[in-house]
């Protein structure tokens, strides 16, 4: 039974005894007792007050003299005003760490049989390019908030849809057969995606010499854009493309397949999987056969040039593409035909988007095409918007080449931690492949942790030297914290010391420790809330706020050099269930921690 329900039964009788009135449980409201003040747990009084026909304070003090001398779990208490502060009995706190103590997933909730299915997209990368620094928080959102949901007792399957078709990739396309000589990923030693990226900014760059060209011949910049012989020869492609013309599906074939060997070692590094991955080029027609099933129903209309339209002017918004007047489709009924797919593969019950803010008009209209068109969770779809990410010189253009790429950043990151963790002397003593393993695990973790600790909604600027800082609100500072109790639950195993399955009560603790009991077993109210709020950084800073608390109680008291038994196996327990919470928080944002330092 929580504390709090076990107090709220007891005012519930004490208010009863002292001035005979029945109160709903709803009535009583417990809170966190302000750092300020000394207590555990604060009692509002006010809703008492027309029971007691008293002022305030002495309303406080009579139920704290109550719970006082009738509920055991109550030590002591004190009165500011209209609060009633209520200090938790010590054996309560070691009680309730037990319960922590017996749970390995403590906050976790597992899914049972009929639990909803959640679906959250995210990635959804262009085949055309590599994975850069905006991909990368996409991706650590979307997995994170998977797992936030799973968590949270909901059956999750993550997917992917690829952009894997359209102008851009025939751009790379024909840039690779004009300039390319028939250079691979195994002749150039390049990943694929790196490799299409290079031929998309070639592309580019030739495309720009034309129309520089044209225009100095007195064309004027839409004119000379219009007549670009390469831009023709893209455009014909794509016809080529859409008409299935067999050679122009080999190359493109065969050039995705390099892009997808390359988005896999990508995926593998930065730790994030899907369950299915969708391609655009299989979605876009079943779009086109759902707008025109809605064309008949009446949802949408045709205009004289052929096009066809939804007017969504009843919702407050305006007149939205659907398919344009050469039949060719948009991005809005690739969507629709994802979201048909995906409803015969599984019986969704919540679909989550991860995807730009640049994007939240898209959705706005999505949800509304995709309940008229029947789709049950359409009306309620999440569109879950994140900001953009920017390193401190700014912003990124793929086109120029100038993008962030996901893998240099990774392996930058990677070499930044092997440098700082060599200085520090914190890979003293650890083979080759431990202090890369280490490396790895907290250049990542700085990476991963600095951009799932901000409000996914807020733009960001990524500070690498910042993040892999060790001390402050860092990935490292909480991975080292992790290390540092797991190397003294090894001294205390090295000494002979167990820790028992159930820690005996009678001890006396400190505030800190109490403080530190507390926060564990808020773990689960926090694992609600960054499912709820669809918030993964409230668990990032969750895990900081932990670990911070936890090095101060580590300054200020001994744990293995503390003579009195019972307590030093105390502390040894809450070190342990510290370092557990602190395993779980990070997992769920897909972090990993080293378990030496």
């Amino acid at each position: 039974m929580k504390i709090e329900d076990k107090l709220t039964a007891s005012v519930i009788n004490g208010v009863k005894e002292l001035y005979g009135a029945e109160v709903p449980a709803k009535m009583v409201q417990l809170q966190k007792t302000k750092k300020e003040f000394e207590g555990h747990l604060t009692l509002v009084v006010f809703p008492f007050l027309k029971m007691s026909k008293k002022g305030p304070e002495q309303t406080a003090q009579e139920i704290g003299e109550y719970l006082k001398q009738n509920e055991p779990a109550i030590a002591n208490y004190n009165v500011i005003k209209g609060f009633l502060n209520l200090t938790i009995a010590s054996d309560v706190w070691v009680e309730l760490l037990n319960r922590i103590h017996a749970d390995a997933q403590w906050g976790i909730q597992k899914a049972t049989e009929d639990a909803p299915l959640v679906m959250i997209e995210y990635s959804s990368p262009n085949t055309n390019k590599p994975l850069h620094l905006g991909h990368v928080r996409n991706n650590l959102l979307g997995n994170a908030l998977a797992n936030v949901m799973a968590a949270n007792g909901n059956k999750v399957v993550k997917t992917n849809i690829v952009n894997d078709r359209g102008i851009h990739i025939c751009k790379s396309m024909l840039a690779w057969l004009k300039y390319g000589n028939g250079e691979t990923p195994e002749s150039s030693g390049k990943k694929g995606d790196h490799l299409i990226g290079d031929y998309y900014v070639a592309f580019d760059k030739h495309y720009k010499a034309e129309v520089a060209e044209l225009m100095e011949k007195g064309l004027s910049k839409e004119e000379a854009e219009a007549q670009s012989p390469l831009m023709q020869e893209a455009r014909e492609m794509l016809r080529k493309w859409e008409a299935n013309d067999p050679e122009i599906r080999a190359l493109w074939k065969k050039m995705n397949d390099w892009v997808y060997a390359g988005f896999d070692e990508t995926y593998k590094m930065m730790g994030v999987s899907f369950d299915k991955i969708y391609y655009e080029s299989e979605t876009y027609l079943e779009g086109k056969e759902k707008v025109l099933e809605g064309l008949e129903k009446g949802f949408f209309y045709r205009k004289e040039d052929g096009s066809v339209w939804a007017d969504l002017t009843a919702e407050g918004l305006d007149h939205k593409l659907l398919l344009r007047a050469d039949g060719t489709s948009v991005y809005m009924t690739q969507d629709i035909g994802t979201a048909k797919l995906r409803f015969q593969d599984f019986p969704i019950n919540k679909m989550i988007y991860v995807v730009g803010n640049e994007q939240n008009y898209h959705f706005q209209v999505l949800s509304i095409l995709l309940d008229k068109l029947g789709f049950e969770w359409g009306k309620d779809l999440v569109h879950f918007s994140y900001g953009m990410v920017e390193l401190p010189e700014g912003k990124m253009k793929s086109r120029e080449g100038t993008v962030v790429d996901a893998d240099d950043l990774m392996e930058a990151m990677i070499e930044t931690a092997k440098e700082t963790s060599s200085e520090l002397g914190k890979l003293d003593g650890l083979t080759k492949e431990e202090a890369d393993d280490i490396a790895r695990i907290v250049g990542l973790g700085a990476l991963k942790y600095f951009i799932l600790k901000v409000d996914a909604r807020k733009n960001m600027t990524f500070n690498p030297k910042e993040s892999i800082d060790f001390n402050g609100n860092t990935g490292p500072f909480i991975q080292y914290t992790y290390a540092r109790i797991q190397s003294i639950l090894r001294k205390a195993a090295e000494a002979g010391i167990t820790i028992p399955a159930v820690i005996p009560t009678g001890v006396e603790l400190s505030t800190k420790e109490e403080g530190l009991i507390q926060m564990l077993a808020d773990f689960t109210n926090v694992v609600r809330q960054a499912g709820s709020d669809y918030n993964p950084s409230i668990l990032a800073n969750y895990a900081y706020d932990l670990v911070k608390e936890y090095n101060q109680f580590y300054h200020d008291f001994s744990i293995l050099r503390e003579e009195n038994e019972a307590l030093k196996v105390f502390r040894l327990a809450l070190s342990q269930n510290v370092g557990k919470i602190v395993k779980l928080a990070m997992g769920l944002l897909g972090i990993e921690v080293p378990e030496r330092m």
